[in-house]
């Protein structure tokens, strides 16, 4: 049986905290003397209203949640809460509901894909409530990254269970714990991530704006023109704390707490850093030697854009499928990588990636030694059994999912470029796919209706490592 009165206080509770975040675009719209505080008001006062209902009804003696519940609230939770964060956008110049949810799913994965266009004369309070909408979803999606999906032993996370990482009544105030150390690093990230925009020659308002969608990996941006309308030295600063959000930031507390500096000590810390340097001078010393560019410009051109597609940022600086085709191939690859567990990026993530070339590694051994007995360890721990099937059940159905989601967005009349990389850019959370349409120059606001339905869910399934929400179509899950 499910607790279905707790799932609702719980729901309850993230609709609150919703509503009060929705104060913060109606002081900007305040300000500024804009209309739309109406329309954050509305929004405001419906979602505070269903808040309260579910806290009365869903109020409850006993806190105990089970393995069922927390795969349906960890599956469910995320798409309610994102029907109403889009009412703000709906009531905004009549933006019809389905591009409202859109927008809204693709700011609360992080992911980054946009319909909007005209940013740059749009309301600051609409602005804002796109950049907070992903900053939120970022530090949520940590904490869930954390204290949830090690627990549930999705996609091999359980390799990164931790002490909080159990929602029992004896490690709850430990996970709470870990929840406000968390919170507050990933606040002063977005702080310094703001100084520095500033310092680079952004507005304070440009400047907080995109420390919000830069620590979070969302890539929103307040112009259309994302980055490029801003200098070379706020890219660099965008460089840095793109991998900055593409680290685990539980490393970032532990480093603190324990006075030292553990990153470089963590194997998928430093394949992740690796990976990054070889790929952007790589791909510097293409553009330097095909392209004929600086050498300087292309060492921060091809930076931006590899670490932009590989944490799932997906901010635009440049149409890089104008590098010609091997730069196009590359990043193909790239919107699959990801960064590393714990972070706020998307994809596939790094250790997958270890852990798989670590097997078939341990399979070519076997050939030469038939009787002998490999155990592979990945950052001290024993890769088990239930973990390497828990990464090939990943893979797969992410293979399936892509191969979906690419039929169906065939089946709505779009061409084969951004069908499949409109799968891929939406499951793997990066942003811009590739094509005229929705590549680094477009946006998606010309695909039909159905086909933003099935990238959002596309997002959700991504964002949820896909596994979170397959155990709910299994039939067995049903049965008590």
């Amino acid at each position: 049986m499910f607790n279905i009165k707790q799932l609702i206080f719980i729901l309850g509770i993230f609709l609150s905290i919703l509503t009060g975040f929705m104060l913060v675009p109606m002081a900007f719209a305040l300000f500024y003397g804009e209309e739309t505080i109406g329309d954050f008001m509305i929004s405001g006062l419906f979602t505070g209203f269903i808040a309260i209902i579910c806290l009365q009804n869903g109020r409850h003696r006993q806190f105990n949640l089970n393995i069922r519940d927390m795969f349906m609230l960890t599956s469910v939770t995320w798409f309610i809460v994102s029907l109403f964060a889009a009412l703000p956008f709906t009531l905004y110049h009549g933006i019809n509901y389905t591009d409202a949810f859109f927008e809204t799913m693709s700011g609360i994965t992080t992911t980054g894909s946009t319909v909007l266009s005209g940013l740059d004369a749009m309301d600051h309070s609409i602005l804002v409530w796109r950049s907070l909408l992903q900053w939120l979803g970022g530090i949520g999606f940590i904490v869930m990254a954390v204290a949830v999906l090690p627990f549930l032993n999705v996609g091999g996370m359980r390799l990164f269970r931790t002490e909080s990482s159990d929602w029992s009544d004896k490690t709850m105030p430990r996970t709470q714990h870990m929840a406000k150390h968390l919170f507050q690093v990933y606040l002063v990230l977005t702080l310094l991530c703001s100084l520095a925009y500033h310092l680079a020659g952004m507005h304070w308002f440009e400047a907080i704006s995109h420390a919000m969608t830069t620590l979070s990996t969302g890539g929103y941006s307040t112009s259309d023109n994302s980055m490029a309308a801003f200098s070379h030295e706020a890219h660099w600063v965008s460089i840095v704390f793109m991998l900055a959000g593409g680290l685990p930031l539980i490393m970032f507390v532990q480093s603190i707490q324990q006075r030292s500096v553990r990153l470089w000590n963590d194997q998928q810390v430093k394949g992740f850093l690796l990976f990054v340097v070889l790929v952007s001078c790589s791909l510097a010393f293409w553009l330097w030697r095909h392209q004929h560019m600086d050498f300087i410009d292309a060492l921060r051109l091809s930076s931006f854009n590899v670490i932009s597609v590989i944490t799932t940022t997906g901010y635009g600086l440049t149409d890089y499928q104008a590098w010609g085709t091997v730069a196009s191939v590359a990043f193909l690859f790239l919107m699959f990588v990801g960064s590393c567990s714990g972070s706020t990026s998307g994809g596939i993530k790094i250790f997958r990636f270890q852990i798989a070339f670590s097997i078939m590694r341990q399979q070519i051994k076997q050939q030469f030694h038939p009787n002998g007995v490999f155990k592979e360890k990945y950052n001290g721990h024993r890769v088990t059994d239930d973990i390497v099937r828990s990464i090939v059940a990943f893979f797969m159905l992410m293979f399936v999912v892509i191969l979906g989601l690419s039929i169906i967005l065939v089946l709505t009349g779009l061409d084969p470029m951004t069908s499949i990389t409109g799968a891929i850019t939406a499951v793997t959370n990066v942003g811009p796919g590739l094509g005229p349409i929705i590549g680094p120059a477009g946006n998606f606001a010309p695909l039909p209706d159905i086909a933003k339905w099935a990238l959002a869910i596309g997002m959700l399934l991504g964002r949820l490592e896909i596994l979170t929400i397959a155990v709910l179509l299994h039939p067995k899950f049903w049965h008590f």
